[in-house]
């Protein structure tokens, strides 16, 4: 097993991998930028070094710091979290070149699955159901518009390079196509330094289902089930749970046949996520992107399959064998998970600030992964996130009461809080009845 592990990430995912690399004796590096100097997951660790001020581009994104960072505390393997590095096939290979181990995919497996298209044409050759739309890049307006005819209105606009629900824009007919295509196009020479755009089929009822996978060091590609990722807002998740309530046993036995193959199709190894479009009026599921990193959302799938998936990936980077029997993965119970941020509840604006109060909930089937305790402070440099609240039950049922006893339990005082739009959604019928999709939340607007 690995025996020293820098993490190169903030908030509450390096607190959360650092937990699992201390509880396992492996000792826990943290690097961190000026302005997180005093949050949870630097002081928990076990050594700490400070990579720059609070612009990510010259902290947690400065490769050459964290390496030296890396160099002078003698880490032995880099757990590259998710956000930032975490899917920079560049950073992937540098590590490895300096003698490190990377706890992620390899290299050419983010590269395979970084850019959209090349993505969406590898998983139709490996026979992974992938939605009408383009094999390459719409060169201009006017190829856009013609892909656009083939296809057949509404479209998705989509940056190939793009990711985390950004830079996308639907197109209705031609004015709004010649519209989206230029802000997406901008929007990603802007944020990603490529401008590449894809053209594919919108459904206006659509539901957001995913697939955790895990390639072991023997080579085998297992899935541990699926997540349900329907209640968002701006294409960005709020909400994610598993089962699906949507998802019916042959359904899902597809779905994950279909993640596996996916996997195998780029010699995938470590956590990822292989996420599809669900049609819920005929069942059938599309590819839409695979993350090559630990999500967000895994710990509902920690709790369903009772792995830790953090554990799982630094053993597979140790070349060792899972914890579990991959040919006996039996799912128990429900569990969901609320994205607890510091926005507005109603327009889901940022809201950052000193926190005054931060009382957490506990009891059992509760779990609070947070970045954050009284006295700190959310900037506004990084994401919104400040917590997630998990919570399992033996049915859907029991999770939601649960999280209903949890949310109003949970005290944050301070920065805005989105506790309130959780409040409202956990007696929402539309969520309540299992039978939702995407524009949830906007019809909670």
């Amino acid at each position: 097993m690995i025996e020293s592990l820098l993490v190169a990430n903030r908030g509450e995912i390096a607190r959360r991998v650092i937990r699992t690399a201390k509880r396992l004796g492996i000792r826990a590096i943290a690097v961190h930028s000026e302005a997180d100097a005093d949050l949870p997951f630097v002081t928990e660790a076990d050594e700490a070094v400070c990579v720059g001020p609070a612009n990510p581009a010259q902290s947690y994104r400065n490769v050459e710091a964290i390496l030296a960072a890396a160099k002078s505390t003698g880490a032995q393997a880099i757990h590259p979290g998710y956000g930032f590095l975490s899917e920079n096939a560049d950073f992937a290979r540098t590590v490895e070149a300096g003698g490190l181990v990377w706890v992620g995919p390899g290299a050419d497996a983010i590269t395979a699955m970084g850019d959209k298209i090349n993505a969406r044409n590898l998983m139709a050759a490996a026979g992974v159901p992938v939605a009408p739309g383009t094999t390459d890049p719409a060169a201009d307006v006017e190829a856009a518009v013609a892909a656009a005819t083939g296809i057949g209105y509404p479209v998705m606009v989509k940056a190939a390079a793009g990711g985390g629900g950004m830079g996308m824009g639907v197109a209705t007919d031609e004015a709004a196509l010649r519209t989206e295509y230029d802000k997406v196009r901008s929007f990603a020479e802007r944020m990603f330094g490529d401008g590449s755009v894809l053209i594919e089929r919108y459904f206006p009822r659509v539901r957001h289902v995913e697939v955790q996978i895990l390639g072991l060091a023997d080579g085998r590609v297992v899935a541990l089930g699926e997540r349900e990722c329907s209640v968002q807002r701006r294409n960005q998740k709020l909400v994610e749970e598993s089962p699906s309530p949507a998802v019916s046993p042959e359904l899902r036995e597809r779905i994950l046949a279909a993640a596996v193959r996916a996997g195998e199709a780029v010699g995938y190894r470590n956590a990822g996520t292989v996420e599809c479009l669900l049609d819920p009026a005929t069942q059938e599921f599309f590819f839409l992107e695979m993350n090559t990193r630990l999500q967000v959302e895994h710990p509902v799938t920690e709790y369903v399959y009772g792995v830790d998936l953090v554990e799982e990936q630094l053993r597979v980077a140790s070349g060792l064998a899972p914890t579990f029997d991959p040919d006996a993965l039996v799912p128990r119970g429900h569990a969901i998970e609320l994205r607890i941020n510091a926005e507005d509840p109603k327009r889901f604006l940022p809201g950052p600030g000193v926190i005054r109060t931060w009382n957490e909930p506990t009891g059992e089937g509760v779990r609070v992964d947070s970045g954050y305790v009284a006295g700190n402070t959310v900037t506004p440099f990084y994401d919104s996130l400040m917590a997630k609240l998990i919570v399992s039950g033996s049915d859907r049922a029991e999770a939601i009461e649960r999280a209903r006893t949890a949310v109003a339990a949970f005290e944050i005082a301070g920065p805005k809080c989105n506790l309130p739009f959780h409040a409202e959604l956990l007696e929402n019928e539309e969520f309540l009845s299992g039978d939702y999709d995407t524009g949830i939340v906007g019809r909670m607007r």
